[in-house]
């Protein structure tokens, strides 16, 4: 009889580790869709944003980029990527898809390692990944705005 209560605690035990962890991930689940976050204003001209597309409560794609005021791309600027290369090491082509391909690998907007040299992008980038998050897991597919800090 002893062993008939220890096998049935164990099962119930079991059971409730189950329960709870199923709860976790529902909460975490992300529903399908395309979001986008944007800054709030233009910095040096450029206003960051981040699309994400959704399927299978997984990322699929990320994009990531800045547009200016006429709505050219800022990793199309050349003469902007070879005058940032110059100067910082880096250049929105490449930072935008480490930080892209980041978040894409890791899922979450937890661990995404700052690109040298693209550090005030990598705060946006970090702060607007957050709110894609949390549209994502709540299937709100309206534009997003984080607000600039200037």
């Amino acid at each position: 009889m002893i062993q008939r209560k220890r096998y049935i605690m164990i099962f119930l035990v079991l059971m409730t580790m189950l329960s709870i962890n199923g709860c976790k991930k529902e909460e975490s689940r992300l529903e399908d869709g395309f979001y986008t976050v944007e800054m709030s204003d233009y910095i040096n001209g450029w206003k960051e944003f981040v699309t994400i597309r959704v399927s299978g409560s997984k990322i699929v794609t990320v994009e990531y980029n800045a547009k200016n005021s006429s709505g050219f791309i800022k990793s199309w600027d050349i003469p902007y990527m070879r005058n940032m290369l110059d100067k910082k090491g880096t250049y929105p082509n490449r930072y935008t898809r480490t930080y892209a391909a980041d978040f894409l690998a890791a899922q979450s907007d937890k661990g995404i390692d700052a690109v040298s040299g693209a550090s005030v992008s990598g705060g946006n980038f970090q702060k607007m990944a957050s709110l894609l998050m949390e549209k994502a897991r709540k299937g709100d597919d309206s534009l997003g705005i984080v607000e600039t800090d200037q």
